[in-house]
């Protein structure tokens, strides 16, 4: 097909920004710098090309509005929580389980995993990290261990497939043109192979090791533990551990209807969030009385604050990729032919594209690697989800296959598994290790669990 001067744009400006991702420079610039180019090009006005630029960031602000909702209302939740002590006691059972180094390696995956699928792994690590860590390592599992186990489980498993929230799959499935639901059903089976082969891998590594930990950090936990059964069981603290109870049970609940359910005529989405809406108002009622008027508000402002700091540069990325996706370019560049500007270049260079499923999805997969590079895991998402739909027809895969390949190599690369300096650092500082260290302990695990789960995705669908 014949290309117009706007594809050329297109395709240089993409380039340009995998090229800064790989630098490990921030891409916010660049992307709006593109849509402005491409649209100006396109309308061969500039003022259209100004308009344009705003018209693409609403449209990305649009589009994934719902997914701020749904971060507000979650860390919003947790952070009501804080203030009846819910959240130390909802998980405090598990310490005394926690036996020996090898039950502590489990059970300390399975609670970041649940934590980290309901609250994402950044409101959730501090609180793993504070209460939990401790008494692993008193158990016999190593400092490393720990961090691996938390970065595998949160940065890697659970945010992976973002399930629950499904911000990471609603990014793909809107730059893929396909079902959010699609995506985040089989992303979840992806996320459980990655993550099962490298915990496993892990687990093998370091049981020699179980048993040579220290006590120091137990100690102080132990002296705090002390410190707050010593105090007075107050009224907020009866209410702190019904909630303790009452929000997991809840969240649980939900997640089974889910996944019962599937895609018959659910959004996921939005019964988490009205579930995480409904719950911050119960509990916040419950810790502030007739307080909870002011205090909810203060609440909601820090989730939305929080949302806004880790999706917020998502934005304008998202409406680079929506100026290349038939789907959304008509309303952006105000005409009513809509232009595929992303597909029309795939489809230009599709002879030169191997055909073959394997080579199309490991090159997915690769892509989304590097674009991780920048340490988000997101950025990359509108990127794979548009290469996703472009190259599906000529590969013969699914679209949404591809679409969640492509977010496992995003999210496990730059979520905070193998790239220093993403939110990896911040489980490398909690847990006291080295983060250049961490990387090198989660690199042949996790690797080998993206390609195993990609040809278990070619050979399922």
């Amino acid at each position: 097909m014949e290309l117009s001067l706007a594809h050329v744009a297109y395709g240089m400006m993409t380039l340009l920004l995998i090229t800064v991702m790989l630098l490990r420079k921030g891409v916010v610039l660049p992307a709006l710098a593109g849509t402005f180019l491409v649209a100006w090009v396109y309308r061969e006005r500039l003022a259209g090309g100004i308009q344009s630029l705003f018209l693409a960031n609403l449209e990305a602000a649009r589009e994934l509005f719902s997914i701020f909702l749904i971060i507000t209302f979650m860390v919003a939740l947790l952070r009501a929580m804080e203030e009846l002590g819910a959240d130390r006691k909802m998980i405090a059972p598990v310490q005394t389980v926690m036996v020996n180094g090898n039950v502590a390696f489990w059970l300390l995956a399975g609670v970041t995993y649940v934590l980290s699928l309901f609250f994402w792994p950044t409101p959730a690590v501090p609180l793993i990290c504070a209460l939990l860590v401790p008494a692993a390592i008193r158990a016999g599992l190593p400092a490393m261990g720990c961090a691996v186990v938390v970065a595998l489980a949160g940065q890697g498993m659970a945010l992976s497939s973002d399930f629950v929230m499904q911000v990471a799959p609603t990014l793909s499935a809107k730059a893929a043109g396909v079902d959010p639901g699609d995506v985040a059903d089989k992303a979840l089976i992806l996320s459980l192979i990655t993550g099962g082969i490298a915990l496993g891998w892990s687990y093998i590594r370091l049981r020699p090791d179980m048993g040579k930990a220290g006590v120091h950090t137990g100690r102080i936990h132990q002296q705090r533990s002390l410190s707050d059964n010593a105090s007075p069981r107050s009224e907020r603290e009866k209410w702190g551990s019904r909630v303790a109870w009452l929000v997991p049970l809840a969240l649980l609940v939900v997640m089974l209807y889910m996944l019962v359910k599937g895609n018959e005529g659910i959004d996921g989405a939005a019964l988490i969030g009205g579930t995480g809406a409904l719950l911050l108002l119960a509990v916040t009622a419950a810790g502030s009385g007739w307080e909870a008027l002011d205090r909810i508000s203060d609440h909601l402002v820090e989730g939305f604050l929080f949302a806004f700091r880790a999706m917020g540069p998502v934005i304008p990325i998202a409406g680079f990729f929506f100026l290349g996706s038939k789907e959304y370019a008509g309303t952006i560049l105000s005409t009513e032919h809509s232009p595929a500007l992303l597909f029309d270049l795939v489809q230009s260079g599709q002879e030169l594209i191997p055909h073959f499923p394997l080579l199309t999805a490991m090159g997915i997969l690769i892509i989304g690697m590097l674009t991780g590079l920048d340490g988000s895991g997101f950025s990359g998402l509108p990127l794979t989800g548009g290469l996703a739909d472009a190259l599906a027809a000529s590969s013969g895969v699914d679209p949404a296959v591809l679409a969640a390949i492509g977010q496992m190599g995003c999210i496990w690369a730059g979520g905070g598994t193998l790239i220093a300096w993403s939110s990896l650092v911040a489980v490398a500082g909690l847990t006291r290790v080295s983060v250049g260290e961490l990387v090198r302990q989660n690199f042949l695990p996790v690797v080998a669990g993206l390609i195993v789960s990609t040809l278990v995705a070619l050979i399922l669908w």
